[in-house]
């Protein structure tokens, strides 16, 4: 596997993944309407932040965007977002990608790391950040509608660098 820099034409191999993640229903609140153009310009990240792609040969297993969590005065927390495609679950693009953005964080000067909304039901996810140094500092209940399990909690989680 391969992490690199997200490139323009990524995106015809990225917005299949970004679809299948979305209509899910189980991970972002992002809307199912969204045309791949309005989906290409909320995901791909412009400076100071980055996007990357995971690949093996010619196959796109997933991708990453990260950044300022917020401008100014809360510049100095990175934030970041993951998808992987169905097919390279459970064969460690995830956690590449997860040590991907906190040495990227860490080495582009961020104090520390926050995720804003990981889904509470998502145990997967909850499991491989908690292995890389978050911590669950706050619940939001019921904010976010799972497909299949209602209303549940969005996680606050932090890590410093």
């Amino acid at each position: 596997m391969h992490i690199r820099d997200f490139a323009d034409p990524d995106w015809d191999a990225v917005w299949p993944i970004f679809r299948q993640v979305v209509l899910a229903g189980e991970t972002y609140a992002y809307d199912p309407a969204w045309d791949s153009a309005h989906a290409m310009s909320v995901w791909v990240e412009s400076p100071p932040g980055h996007t990357v792609v995971a690949t093996d040969g010619t196959d796109m297993l997933g991708t990453a965007k990260m950044g300022p969590n917020r401008p100014g005065r809360g510049s100095h927390v990175a934030t970041a977002s993951f998808m992987v495609s169905e097919h390279a679950r459970g064969r460690g693009v995830g956690r590449s990608l997860g040590e991907y953005v906190v040495d990227w964080a860490r080495a582009n000067g961020y104090a520390a790391m926050q995720f804003n909304a990981v889904v509470e039901c998502n145990h997967a996810a909850v499991r491989l950040w908690k292995s890389l140094g978050f911590q669950i500092i706050g619940t939001v209940p019921e904010a976010f509608d799972h497909a299949t399990q209602g209303r549940v909690g969005l996680h606050v989680m932090h890590r410093y660098l």
